[in-house]
Formats: structure tokens, sequence, C-alpha cells
């Protein structure tokens, strides 16, 4: 049996990211390849003429939040 988190929550990654990490959180957040996320999301958009898949993108990168937990090894600011 597999446990599940419902804790979990959807972060835009900050690692597994191409423009604003949207389907890279998607992904990481389902546990699949992100790679699959983005083709998928490019399927969306192109059926819908542009519009609905765009439109999504934009409203998912304003709306979800970028992931808290992530330690950015390049930081050089010692207050965080």
């Amino acid at each position: 049996l597999e446990v599940i988190n419902l804790n979990k929550k959807l972060y835009k990654s900050r690692v597994n990211k191409m423009l604003s990490g949207v389907c890279g959180g998607i992904g990481e957040y389902f546990g699949t390849d992100p790679t699959l996320i983005r083709l998928l999301w490019v399927l969306l958009t192109i059926m819908s003429l542009g519009f609905g898949g765009l439109v999504a993108y934009i409203v998912c990168a304003i709306i979800i939040p970028e992931d808290p937990g992530y330690n950015n090894p390049y930081n050089t600011n010692e207050n965080q």
C-alpha cells in the first residue's frame, strides 16, 4: 500500500525549471518526469490554437508560489 501525504503542496520548481518552473513543479507534485508535463502542455496549447495553454500557463505562473524549501548553493546571501 502507498501512503498518501495530504499535506503535500504544489510549488513552482526551482530545480526543474525552463521558464518559471510551473511544469517542473507539477511534475514534482505528481512524481512524474517534468518533460512529459511540458509535452502535454505544448499539445494543449497547440490544440487550443495557443490561447488556452498560454493563458493557463500565465495564470499558474502568477498563482503557484515558489518552493520555499530549496536552498540555492550559489546564493551568497548569509541572511537566509
